[in-house]
This record gives C-alpha cells, structure tokens and sequence, in this order.
C-alpha cells in the first residue's frame, strides 16, 4: 500500500509540474519576430555569349534578366498596434544599401461592402484534362517501374492531388498582418532598391521601431550571408538522349535537389523529372527548407548530399520535347535566435523579448539546349553595314534563331 501511495504521489507531483510548465507557456506574453529570408538565383544558358544573354535580356527587361542576382525578404511582427508605426533595420557597411531598410507597414484600404452577387451555374462542368509522366533518379537510363502516369480523365481530383503530392519540409509561418499587431516589411511601396552584387549581410545589425523594444542588436556570420549562385559547369546531351550536368559546389550549402520539367506538344504530355533516389515529385521541396528538414531528406535519398557535382537525367526522359528547363536548389544554413536564450533548467522562468530568423538558399535554372543549338547564334558574326546601311537580315537566320528565341521566351516569361 505504502508503495502505491508513493506512485500515486509521485504521478501527481509529475501531473502539477506539467500543468504548471503549460500554464507558463499560456501566460507567457507575445514578443516581436524578424524573418530574414536570403536568396540567390542564377537563370543562365551554358555556352550562351555575352551578345545574345544581353539580348535576351533586353526582351524580358529587369525580371528576366540572366546572371546570378541576390535578393532580400525582411518581414517583421510586433505584438501591439500603434498610430504611427515606423521601423527599420540599420544594416553593416559591407551591405552597401546606404545606413538602414525601411520596414513599411503595408496601408489598408477600406472598400464598401459589396453583397455577393450569385452567377447561374454552368449546365455542365468540363472536368480539365491532363496527362504528367513522373520520373525520378540520377543515371543513363531509366529506372524500372517508371514514368508514374498521372492522367486526369482517369482519376478523381483527390487521387489527381494525392499522386501530385510530394515531401515538404516543416511548415514555417513568416510574420505576416494581423488583428492586434503591427507588421512591415521590405522591399515596399516606399523602397525596394536592388541588392548590389557584392553585398554581404556579414556584420552587426539592429533594429528600431515605434513596436519594438530597445535591444534587437543580432550579429551574421559567414555562414549566413549570401550563398554563392549555382553554376553548372556543364550540361550536354549524349548520343543515347540522356542529359549529364555537372555544377561547382557552393560552398555554404548543406544540401541540393534537381528538378526538370518538359512539354510534348505531340502527345499533350507534361514530363516532370527530379534528382530524388526514390519516387518523389519535387513540388514541396523548392524553396527554403530547414536543416532539419534538409538532413532528413538527405537520409532518404531524396536530396543530393554537397559531395555531389554531377547528375545524369536518364535518356528517353525528354525525348521529343521542345523547351525543357532544369531547376537546381542549395539549401543554406539557417539562424534562429530567441533574446533572452532559453534557460536549461526548465523551473527557470523565461520571458523572451524577441526572435530573429535567417533562412538562405540558392536557385539555379539553366534550360536544356544541345551545343549545336546553342552556338548557332553565337557564333554567326552579324557583318558590319557598309556606309551605315542597315543591314537585312535573312530569312533562313530568321527561322533559326526564332525558333531557339521562341523557346526562350516561353521558358523565361519574356
């Protein structure tokens, strides 16, 4: 009996820290959060000359533009409003983006209530077709048991989205407005300058504002600064069909993942292929990923471990497809910082004041053109036009390039 009285007690001892710890963690008062997420992209053509990158450039204007480029995604949330909110993030030196980045608090419109107006509904509902081959894996040839056929006319739209469904990573919710607290964020409406080439986030950073306390000072180190752009050093196509590409490492990476997508005009079909060892779709996995969430896929042989520099789309994948486009992902480090930490002793009471995350990756996309298509452009000279005659071009140059040009565009959005 004594024994028993004991369990019970002890059960019940064990039962009133718990409701104590979550009583704690009920009361505990909100405190502001930063999200800094840090990207690079490179949208390149291998091969492609300096000429014609720049005249592709030209047709897709600042949107389109080839070559690595940084960007920066600053959002933060404050727990309280305030009448007139200011912010701002003071940046280092070697950022070059002048002394700060204003955090503007998005304006919001009032718009007069508008009752809902009901259409008639259609007589017949067209279910919309579609037809997807999923491949997946690096090597010469495809592996059996593939293409996984994904055909509308033949499924439901819950098995349709189910044998699209892929991994994800943990799901993150950046700040965001909402009711009771004050968000802002950059770029915005009032500044949204580009990010020099050269600028590095390496240094001391603060923040201030009219919601936030005194005190949000963080430093970033290497490892959080801006990864170096994916570079595929080569990418050709041998006699089989099969796509061979190779890239340099980055060198702040923790881990990559490749992804192809293809149209065949002839059959309707869109093709879809990923690095992944193991059936997998991609979908979910191109954009920042925790390391966490990183290692784990790693450990299923669904992302590439950074020991890797080449890959091999199998041969048959893209045949009799015009315009396919290779996508590559390194995924970066990631900072989370809570001020003050959290003590280890857990009877110790804790009150943090803020948190900041930095989230990084780099994004490369190349589109696959075999090597005679590529130097066709530009290795024809445009000759130079005598007694400043404009020169016409001619048909046959017309038909070539238009239809290289024409894919550009369609794979580019310009």
């Amino acid at each position: 009996m004594r024994m028993l009285s004991k369990i019970v007690m002890s059960a019940g001892l064990v039962s009133l820290v718990s409701t104590m710890a979550l009583a704690a963690e009920k009361t505990r008062p909100p405190y502001p959060h930063y999200w800094i997420s840090v990207a690079t992209t490179n949208q390149s053509i291998p091969g492609m000359s300096e000429e014609m990158s720049g005249m592709a450039s030209m047709f897709g204007g600042r949107g389109a533009a080839f070559g690595p480029r940084r960007t920066l995604q600053l959002q933060l949330e404050g727990p309280r409003e305030v009448a007139e909110p200011k912010a701002e993030h003071l940046i280092p030196p070697g950022q070059k983006m002048g002394d700060s980045l204003p955090l503007i608090t998005p304006k919001q419109e009032k718009t007069e209530y508008q009752p809902e107006q009901r259409g008639e509904r259609p007589e017949k509902y067209e279910k919309p077709k579609a037809r997807m081959l999923i491949y997946w894996g690096c090597g010469e040839n495809v592996a059996k048991g593939q293409p996984r056929v994904i055909d509308t006319a033949k499924m439901s739209a819950m098995d349709f989205g189910k044998a699209l469904s892929g991994r994800s990573g943990t799901r993150q919710i950046p700040p965001s407005p909402h009711k009771g607290w004050t968000y802002g964020d950059w770029p915005n409406s009032e500044d949204r300058k580009d990010v020099p080439k050269d600028a590095s986030l390496v240094g001391e950073h603060q923040l201030k504002g009219s919601y936030l306390p005194d005190n949000i000072r963080f430093s970033l180190d290497q490892k959080r600064d801006f990864m170096a752009p994916v570079s595929f050093s080569a990418i050709s196509k041998t006699a089989s069909g099969a796509w061979p590409f190779k890239w340099q490492q980055v060198p702040t990476a923790i881990g990559y993942f490749a992804t192809a997508m293809g149209h065949n005009q002839k059959t309707g079909e869109t093709i879809f292929w990923s690095s992944s060892e193991v059936p997998e779709t991609g979908f979910g996995l191109m954009d920042y990923l925790t390391p966490h969430d990183v290692q784990r896929f790693i450990r299923e042989k669904v992302l590439m471990p950074t020991s890797r520099t080449s890959c091999t789309i199998p041969a048959g994948v893209f045949k009799d497809v015009d315009g396919a486009m290779l996508q590559f992902m390194a995924y970066g480090e990631e900072l989370n910082l809570v001020h003050p930490p959290k003590p280890k002793d857990p009877k110790q009471p804790w009150n943090p004041q803020w948190s900041v995350k930095v989230r990084l990756k780099s994004t490369g996309s190349s589109p696959l053109v075999e090597a005679e298509e590529r130097g066709s452009r530009s290795s024809k000279k445009r000759p130079a036009a005598d007694d400043g005659a404009e020169q016409e071009q001619q048909p046959s140059d017309n038909k070539k390039g238009g239809g290289m040009m024409d894919g550009l565009k369609g794979m580019f959005g310009f």
